[in-house]
């Protein structure tokens, strides 16, 4: 992801979450720690044609990644594409020498948790009324060996970092 991709980004994201979404400034700032040498973050785009159609970010710091974000659109779910954009960030969790990997679902995300269950992640608690305004619990996740995780890219979505 690039900076250029922040308002298309933000476009799908308020469609996606709309009680919830990111902000502008968030992902500003998170792309800040995507590049160079002290670089903590990846955050990747998944484009049909022009259009983005899912992205992703993981954060990274001290052996421990952190699955910020996956998003993918309406029209491209079920389709193996946040498949690939996991897939994509478990590799970098990896470059990055990551020995575990958490991340935060929505409880009410059936479809989500299903996905990181087949990656191998395990749930290991709540965190009450993490999503806001709603007041919806975040079910965390955990997997213990991101290099043991792997799924095939959909034919015809490039993703780019």
């Amino acid at each position: 992801m690039r900076w250029w991709d922040i308002e298309p980004v933000l476009e799908l994201e308020k469609e996606l979450f709309p009680d919830d979404a990111w902000s502008r400034g968030m992902f500003w700032s998170e792309l800040a720690h995507a590049r160079g040498p002290g670089a903590s973050r990846r955050y990747v785009t998944a484009v049909e044609g022009e259009r983005i159609v899912g992205y992703a970010g993981l954060a990274a710091v001290g052996g421990l990644g952190d699955v910020q974000t996956i998003a993918v659109a309406r029209d491209h779910q079920g389709t193996g594409l946040g498949s690939g954009l996991l897939t994509d960030l478990l590799r970098h969790a990896t470059a990055f020498e990551c020995t575990e990997v958490l991340l935060e679902v929505r409880v009410d995300n059936a479809r989500a948790q299903k996905l990181y269950e087949r990656f191998g992640f395990e749930p290991i608690g709540f965190r009450r009324g993490y999503y806001q305004p709603g007041n919806v619990d975040a079910l965390v996740m955990r997997l213990t060996d991101p290099s043991t995780a792997t799924a095939d890219f959909v034919q015809g979505t490039e993703t780019h970092g």
